[in-house]
């Protein structure tokens, strides 16, 4: 998705590269768990209407995102790039909002004739209230922003991570647990486990890959002591799956939950909370993301309390329009 331009211009003129928007239904979910949050990322009122980012390159190359108002036709554009159309994307100045230094999300092309993108140098006449440069986060490290990235990409290739769980396994109900959904993917027969066949690595550039646990890491404990908790049942899952119940009776912000097309008459469920993202099909499984276990995709059976869960879930959520 992008619209690089051939022809050079002077220093003040934007080259543009792509562009996303930020409204409560579709927002890049490194800038925060919901649309007020990612607004404040940017020193932006979380408006109903919300934002289109632009993300380019000035004539001295310097990276930019410019927020506007004209939330349809960065849509517009959007589209057309993405089905392999041009599109002049030149939003009017007057519903420019801000500009704001850097790139908060990664950019793989570059303006044509200008120099190697890099931030704009300091305003020096700001006297330190310019605002620091936006940076793509660092998928070296881990943190929130990484483990709503790493939910985000489950979401974009949910079959290649669908298929590393057995069907048998995902819609089973282990003995000695209860109806939340809260249970991880166990093998059949066996005792269930949340480090357990089906757990896997993010990795936002090359998909999922299957990784082995030793004994030691699958007893490792985050939050409280594995006793808290019923057998096999990572508290953390616990924890996420109980403050997205808690979603139901207290709605929260709006962002937090969000459902978008899958195939057939199901949903694609995204959902983050404190220390947590998840990501789940409504006639399917879900995946669950901790910020304490980096790295980690925790498998959540379909048992017999998840689908009553993620339905509820998809009823609040918010929609692209």
């Amino acid at each position: 998705m992008a619209a690089p331009n051939d022809t050079v211009a002077d220093d003040d003129a934007l080259y543009v590269l792509t562009a996303v928007l930020l409204t409560p239904a579709q927002f890049p979910s490194v800038l925060g768990d919901d649309y007020p949050a990612a607004c404040a990322a940017l020193a932006v009122e979380p408006y109903a209407e919300g934002y289109g980012l632009v993300l380019g390159q000035d004539g001295s190359g310097a990276r930019w995102t410019v927020v506007v108002e004209d939330v349809s036709l960065v849509a517009v554009a959007i589209a057309a790039w993405d089905c392999g159309m041009e599109y002049d994307l030149s939003p009017d100045d007057r519903s420019v909002v801000c500009a704001l230094p850097g790139w908060p999300l990664p950019v793989a092309v570059a303006a044509p004739g200008v120099a190697a993108p890099h931030d704009p140098l300091p305003d020096l006449e700001a006297e330190g209230t310019a605002p620091e440069a936006l940076a793509p986060p660092d998928t070296e490290s881990w943190g929130p922003a990484q483990r709503r990235m790493g939910a985000d990409e489950i979401a974009h290739q949910w079959t290649t991570w669908r298929e590393q769980i057995d069907d048998e396994t995902a819609f089973s109900t282990p003995a000695g647990t209860d109806n939340t959904g809260a249970e991880p993917v166990a093998e059949p027969g066996s005792e269930p486990e949340v480090e357990g066949e089906g757990e896997g690595e993010v990795d936002v550039e090359t998909g999922p890959e299957t990784v082995d646990r030793s004994e030691a890491a699958a007893e490792k404990q985050s939050g409280r002591a594995a006793t808290d908790a019923p057998s096999g049942v990572h508290p953390g899952v616990r924890r996420a799956l109980a403050q997205a119940q808690d979603y139901i009776d207290a709605p929260p912000p709006p962002g937090r939950v969000r459902s978008s097309f899958a195939t057939g008459d199901a949903r694609m469920l995204r959902a983050d909370g404190p220390g947590w993202s998840l990501v789940a099909r409504t006639d399917d499984i879900a995946f669950i993301l901790l910020d304490e276990e980096p790295g980690e995709v925790l498998p959540v059976g379909r048992g017999t309390g998840l689908p009553g869960l993620l339905e509820a879930l998809d009823a609040l959520a918010v929609r692209p329009a």
